[in-house]
């Protein structure tokens, strides 16, 4: 028997149906602040990572799935979103006519992680990002999003908003400098990984989740304190713009994301529901990667959710998403179906969930079924029934029953389902 890859899992069953209540929750948000979906392919050339991630960073050194192609061209799996739209929009002159643009994918990305609970190999994340804009009223505005959706997927009460400052390529030098002097005389105690990252990215050290580098990093110095004026004004009216919406949040210094083009705001949505604490969504202002990846100097925020913790949440809240059918069609006689056909079909044709049994059992059997799966209504296809040119529907809550001429079908359903 084949089996899946390590870290790749299938989907399947009433899980689907949180993932179908996701999806559609997040599209009519998304739209609703005035994004448009971009479709991005899953293939890169790796160098879109590297120079867009950061060679430095875990995700370009450990995680990627890279590979020859026949032509010897390298290519990764995607591993996020942010550098392949940002390749997307400066490929397609996008910046082109001047002024903000907002954007949001949905997909799977891949890293090769160790796989452990909420984290796959392959995941999905639901992202946005808004190009062309300096203003704190743009971050204020993408965290509303963010925490806007959590709020519609019913889930607020189970995450934690966390903010902070990483500073701008003018002050956090100078906080770098200072960190890593701190860290260097603990260097001996540091993990593996924190030992290299002293060297390539001091700051992800900073959210290392061991517990000896936490409490090597409790007293560590903190970039929140080296903000130079302008990303300190930056952050204050982030901040205040955040309290004029009602938007509940926590400054946490330590907060410095894994991925190198973040500058200023960064912001993550955490939750204990999956055992360590865990980012769902979280995100942040790259003001300086179009640039880098060979556009022109165009600012940028943005963010992107795991839809596999999310949904994890969402099922541990127990959401009333049973699996159903709006009709269960009841065939009495099989030399009938030339007659039933064409009605199953225009059911469907409106819209309407339609189930009926290919081997046309016993009528009891068919109710059976019906029930099994949890049909709205039961429609009886008996002979006296198709002679009048009528169909009797039965509430399978209430019980109740009426007969509704062939031609009203669809309309009556529709307006009982509305």
């Amino acid at each position: 028997m084949f089996r899946k890859v390590k870290g790749f899992r299938d989907i399947f069953g009433v899980e689907v149906k949180y993932w179908e209540l996701v999806e559609s929750i997040a599209k009519d948000t998304f739209r609703s602040f005035g994004f448009n979906e971009f479709k991005l392919p899953i293939l890169e050339k790796v160098e879109v990572f590297d120079r867009g991630i950061g060679a430095s960073t875990d995700i370009v050194e450990k995680e990627m799935f890279v590979f020859k192609d026949r032509n010897d061209e390298i290519l990764a799996l995607r591993p996020e979103g942010t550098a392949s739209l940002v390749r997307a929009f400066i490929e397609n002159n996008l910046q082109n006519p001047p002024g903000v643009k907002k954007y949001y994918y949905y997909g799977p990305m891949f890293r090769r992680e160790r796989p452990q609970k909420g984290r796959f190999r392959q995941f999905y994340q639901l992202g946005v990002e808004v190009f062309g804009s300096f203003s704190p009223l743009t971050d204020a505005d993408v965290i509303n999003l963010l925490y806007t959706l959590f709020l519609k997927c019913g889930i607020q009460d189970f995450l934690t908003l966390e903010i902070n400052s990483v500073g701008c390529p003018e002050c956090r030098p100078f906080y770098r400098d200072n960190l890593i002097s701190f860290l260097k005389d603990k260097k001996d105690e540091l993990c593996v990984d924190c030992k290299r990252r002293l060297d390539t990215n001091p700051l992800r050290v900073l959210d290392c989740k061991v517990d000896t580098c936490k409490s090597i990093t409790e007293n560590a110095p903190l970039m929140i304190d080296y903000l130079c004026d302008s990303c300190d004004e930056h952050f204050s009216e982030t901040k205040k713009y955040l309290d004029n919406i009602g938007i509940k949040y926590v400054v946490n210094p330590k907060i410095v994301r894994g991925l190198d083009y973040y500058v200023r705001t960064a912001f993550e949505m955490t939750t204990t529901s999956l055992g360590a604490s865990s980012a769902v969504g979280a995100g942040g202002r790259y003001d300086g990667l179009i640039k880098t990846l060979g556009g022109p100097d165009i600012p940028g925020i943005g963010f992107a959710i795991g839809v596999d913790r999310l949904v994890n949440i969402m099922m541990q809240k127990d959401f009333d998403i049973s699996e159903s059918i709006d009709a269960y069609c009841i065939i009495f006689d099989r030399e009938r179906l030339k007659d039933i056909l064409p009605v199953i079909n225009n059911l469907r044709k409106n819209s309407i969930s339609v189930e009926f049994d290919y081997e046309v059992a016993s009528v009891k059997s068919q109710v059976k079924k019906a029930d099994k799966l949890n049909a709205s209504y039961a429609l009886f296809f008996g002979e006296d029934e198709l002679n009048k040119g009528v169909v009797t529907v039965k509430n399978m809550k209430t019980s109740t029953q009426c007969e509704v001429k062939i031609e009203n079908l669809a309309e009556f359903i529709k307006g009982e389902l509305a």
